[in-house]
């Protein structure tokens, strides 16, 4: 890297709180009483809601939010605290089997199910019946975007909130879509790489398969299964790298800031008239 692309790196690290390395164990509690601090403080909550796809960041947030029920379940003497696991295929999953091992690892207390297939249909052809042409790209948005309505309503029904899986190598490339899976009341995961993702759910004796399978998004039907690293043109061992002040190459380095800088408001609340961020 060179001197720009180092002063940049610092920049991009300061802004996304991530350590060089972590202790696993500490950022686990860290995440738990996070969690358990939020429904404390609002008193009127009940239940942590997330969808489940069987991959790593779903499978270590849902974890850390049953962990965080039950603590408060037995702190408490409430047991109305519960977390709710919530499959959400789009038709028929293909690692469908990967997803309910998940929840079994996680040990949610109750599972419900949003085929999402049909909702997503309707809306992509009440949107076609105006002469708009959807993309296979957009149609994939528009899944992430079901997903959340979905999760946001179980939540409702419940007196919940709805958890969010994002952290510092899918924030630092915006690689999730706005208003779909970026959309949440918290984010436990916020100020971790993939890399450190890995380490917690080692030592929370994950199966392993599950968060070394290769990532992905698994939004686009013409393009199914396509690997993050490849949509995003950069590994995620150089993201981690970045990411903790490491060097990486120049060509790596310039992909990173390039997704940062051209996803920077996926991570701003909608713009007003006060804010700096189009001026």
């Amino acid at each position: 890297m060179n001197a720009e692309q180092k002063q940049v790196q610092k920049e991009i690290i300061a802004a996304l709180k991530v350590q060089p390395q972590i202790d696993p164990e500490t950022e686990i509690r860290r995440s738990v009483d996070f969690i358990k601090a939020y429904f404390t403080k609002n008193d009127f909550l009940e239940t942590a809601v997330l969808g489940i796809s069987g991959g790593q960041d779903s499978t270590l947030t849902g974890k850390l939010g049953e962990m965080a029920m039950a603590e408060l379940r037995k702190e408490t003497g409430n047991d109305k605290y519960q977390f709710i696991a919530v499959r959400l295929p789009y038709g028929e999953q293909a690692d469908e089997s990967d997803a309910m091992e998940a929840i079994e690892f996680i040990g949610a207390d109750k599972v419900e199910r949003v085929n999402i297939k049909d909702a997503t249909d309707a809306m992509f052809a009440a949107v076609e019946d105006n002469g708009d042409k959807i993309s296979d790209f957009n149609k994939g948005n528009i899944k992430a975007r079901e997903r959340m309505i979905a999760q946001f309503a179980i939540a409702g029904a419940h007196k919940g909130i709805v958890l969010g899986t994002d952290h510092a190598a899918e924030a630092v490339t915006g690689f999730y879509t706005k208003f779909g899976d970026g959309a949440a009341d918290i984010t436990p995961l916020w100020r971790l790489d993939k890399r450190q993702g890995k380490e917690m759910l080692e030592v929370l004796h994950a199966p392993k398969h599950l968060y070394e399978k290769t990532p992905t998004a698994d939004l686009e039907d013409d393009r199914p299964a396509l690997p993050d690293e490849v949509a995003l043109g950069v590994s995620y061992t150089d993201i981690d790298n970045f990411l903790e002040g490491k060097e990486v190459s120049e060509k790596a380095a310039a992909t990173i800031e390039n997704w940062y800088k051209k996803t920077e408001h996926k991570r701003h609340l909608p713009i007003t008239v006060y804010d700096s961020f189009w001026k």
